[in-house]
């Protein structure tokens, strides 16, 4: 029998907190004070009998049985919105919104022709693509912000409690303006990097250990002149206007480079090769929008990759 203790706001503050890792974000965006935040965590771990967080440093993490409470807070209140969304866009025959989350290369690359085949299927379901890094995305997938996630597979640890259908495997590339100087081969190109400001991937981001352990290999340990993002269009700018390397998924720049105006370092990086597919929740059931959408990002990625 479910406490009748446990409310509403008790699911949703202890989501926020779990997902900002702070008690200060968490009132911030729920517009409440940080006493009230941290009184209704104590309400909650009252009734559970546990606690759901504790100190780490200057900051918190989520308890073993915070996690597993977590993964059911978030089911539930997904549930809860899937309702109240259903109620609200009865004007678009009850079809539930789906809300995906995708890596930068999959929302430039595979996410058009995928909405492209997805309209055809006249289900007036109404579509959010958020796009950001894995690691961001797989945590707004587990608390229930997201129905989807298309990205890079990530490490063990992160995909617990998620199911992963692999689609394609990319690799990371070295981009630069058509011109460069990289591309006369006169130079060696990592003897030359330090000559240039270099584009990396955020220390959030998945590829981001893939990157420095290539380089690593490759004799370079550090990079003086180096600019961390994930920006797709800061990129393309930045290097239209400069001698910069950047360091991507190849997906991002693929339409850059066969239209000419991005190329390729010659550098073999197939050893960054890594899978990218479709990740949900193991607890999951998609509707029925949500199943066709989930395949027609299938056949734009076979299209495609």
């Amino acid at each position: 029998m479910i406490d009748s203790r446990v409310k509403f706001r008790h699911l949703q503050t202890f989501v926020e907190v779990a997902r900002q890792k702070s008690v200060m974000k968490a009132a911030e965006l729920l517009h409440v004070s940080q006493p009230a935040v941290t009184k209704t965590i104590r309400e909650l771990e009252e009734v559970l009998g546990v606690d759901v967080l504790e100190r780490d440093g200057r900051g918190i993490k989520i308890t073993r049985y915070g996690e597993v409470f977590l993964r059911h807070a978030g089911a539930a209140l997904t549930a809860l919105r899937q309702g109240l969304d259903s109620v609200s866009q009865e004007q678009f025959a009850g079809a539930p919104p789906i809300r995906i989350g995708a890596l930068p290369t999959v929302s430039s690359r595979i996410m058009p022709r995928a909405m492209e085949l997805f309209l055809k299927e006249n289900t007036r379901s109404r579509v959010k693509i958020v796009t950001g890094e894995n690691a961001v995305l797989l945590e707004e997938l587990r608390v229930g912000d997201l129905d989807l996630v298309v990205g890079r597979l990530a490490g063990a640890e992160k995909m617990a409690g998620f199911s992963f259908e692999h689609l394609y495997s990319e690799q990371v590339v070295f981009a630069v303006r058509a011109g460069h100087p990289l591309l006369n081969g006169r130079q060696s190109l990592f003897s030359g990097f330090g000559d240039y400001t270099v584009l990396m991937p955020t220390r959030g981001s998945i590829i981001r250990p893939v990157v420095e352990n290539f380089l690593i290999a490759n004799g370079i340990s550090s990079l003086p002149n180096q600019i961390e993002t994930v920006s797709d269009s800061f990129g393309r700018a930045f290097l239209r206007a400069s001698d910069a390397i950047w360091i991507i998924s190849n997906g991002v720049v693929a339409g850059d480079v066969a239209d000419g105006r991005l190329a390729l370092l010659p550098v073999d990086t197939g050893e960054t090769k890594g899978p990218v597919g479709l990740t949900i929740r193991a607890d999951a059931v998609p509707s029925a929008p949500q199943s066709i959408l989930m395949q027609t990002i299938r056949e734009a990625a076979a299209e495609l990759s």
